[in-house]
């Protein structure tokens, strides 16, 4: 009956002819998942993919558990993770939706229905072994010839961290907060025991009287948040100072077998153990690991996600994330990174004056890479000056190399390379924020980003 209402109320006399429309219309769907999605579609790719892929580090944390519920396969688990990060589904209560509403994730899940807490406890507690399938990822671009290492480009972005830059707090502030706070917790104790006192005079002396007053709650677990920031920040610096000081030390002593013994007065190296933090040092206690940092829309609480791309095919052949704002400390870990995973060395870098030092500019000539590294910042289409004749000297050779014609056409290839990657990752995935918190974690988190990213290109070099 509802059938035939549904049809009434669209297939009556019209002067137009419409297609035929019954939502009551009862269908049956193709018996094999492989018939309901385009047979090019990213989804299927995804499952093939991950088939071949090794998750025994997955698998055999699940064999050495004799009882409990049985779980979800991890081939299952990792599909929907890989196919929503590519696609910029990344909460665990989206993607417990879209495994309902979405025919690919439902494809992918085999009509299974994880729920929310099921997909976060999953990727929380495999977290490492996802990261960890980058590498057999990036074999399978090497294979089907998606990174060549000729040229790589390296670049950073700041993500905004999993935490509200107004839950900072310098640390001269917390030095005035945690006077502040002893005087409300002394004053909310004398009155306290004001109160004891006047109740063992008037009820007697058999109550307790160890409660702890809920007012004076707060202001403890405040005072207790505060401490443990303010010794946090003056272990980093402690920690800062002690490098500062080897640094000092190797240069003196380097300085003393150059030249023999120092005349004069002797250079000082600064003392660790008397090292305080700046008033300006911030710690943030949602996640004390992420740091303010500039980007593109302003000053934000954030991490500094590092990315080598390869010229070629935009393929991502190293990340990492850094709690640093500053880049330059990053170029040598990153270009390491790269040799360790694809075993070889690329011929060219390209980077800009963030990653500019002496120290890196020396290390890629020790490590035989010709760089382009930009000596300074210069506007989106700026053109450089045209280079001098002669042979210049150590220290600007560098920018001699850049402001050559052909110098200028290889360090263009950076804006079209390693900014795209982070375009499509932040606009086209949405990848702006992180979900986990702590560098570890994030580092974690970036990594199966990178991994979404790369099996994307492969399906693009696949059926594009």
């Amino acid at each position: 009956m509802i059938g035939s209402q549904g049809a009434s109320r669209y297939d009556g006399r019209m002067d137009k002819t419409y297609r035929p429309y019954d939502p009551d219309q009862l269908f049956l769907m193709p018996p094999n998942p492989r018939d309901w999605l385009p047979r090019e579609h990213l989804a299927y790719f995804v499952s093939d993919v991950v088939d071949g892929l090794d998750l025994s580090a997955i698998s055999q944390v699940y064999e050495r558990e004799a009882r409990g519920y049985p779980p979800y396969h991890p081939a299952l688990m990792v599909k929907v993770l890989l196919y929503g990060y590519a696609t910029g589904v990344r909460s665990s209560r989206r993607l417990a939706r879209a495994c309902v509403e979405d025919v690919a994730f439902r494809v992918l899940a085999a009509n299974n229905t994880p729920d929310f807490r099921t997909l976060s406890e999953f990727r929380r507690r495999h977290l490492a072994a996802l990261g960890a399938l980058f590498q057999q990822v990036l074999g399978l671009c090497r294979r089907a010839g998606l990174v060549k290492l000729g040229t790589v480009a390296l670049d950073s972005t700041k993500i905004k961290a999993n935490a509200s830059k107004h839950k900072a707090m310098s640390y001269a502030r917390m030095e005035r907060a945690e006077h502040e706070l002893e005087a409300t917790v002394r004053q909310i104790l004398r009155e306290a025991e004001q109160v004891d006192r006047e109740e063992d005079a008037r009820f007697g002396p058999d109550r307790r009287g160890d409660e702890l007053p809920a007012e004076l709650a707060d202001p403890v677990r405040r005072l207790e948040k505060i401490r443990e920031a303010k010794a946090a920040l003056e272990q980093e610096a402690k920690e800062q100072a002690g490098r500062a000081a080897e640094a000092a030390r190797v240069k003196l002593e380097d300085r003393h077998h150059r030249v023999g013994k120092a005349k004069g007065r002797p250079a000082r190296v600064p003392d660790p153990a008397q090292a305080r933090p700046a008033p300006t040092a911030q710690r943030n206690f949602t996640d004390p690991d992420s740091k303010i940092m500039k980007g593109p829309d302003g000053v934000m609480q954030a991490y500094n996600a590092q990315a080598v791309v390869d010229v070629r095919s935009q393929v991502i052949v190293a990340h990492d994330v850094s709690n640093r704002p500053v880049d330059a400390q990053q170029l040598e870990p990153m270009v390491e990174q790269v040799i360790a995973r694809t075993r070889r060395r690329p011929r060219r870098l390209l980077a800009d004056a963030g990653y500019c030092s002496e120290a890196n500019l020396a290390y890629l000539d020790r490590r035989g890479i010709e760089g382009y590294v930009a000596t300074e910042r210069v506007e989106h289409g700026a053109a450089r000056p045209r280079a001098p004749r002669g042979r210049p000297p150590g220290g600007l050779r560098m920018d001699r190399r850049l402001r050559t014609l052909r110098g200028q056409a290889v360090y263009r290839l950076r804006m079209l390379t390693a900014e795209p990657v982070f375009g499509q990752i932040k606009q086209a995935r949405g990848f702006r924020q992180f979900l986990l918190r702590g560098v570890g974690k994030v580092r974690g988190e970036w990594a199966l980003m990178c991994t979404a990213f790369n099996l994307g290109k492969l399906w693009s070099a696949a059926y594009g």
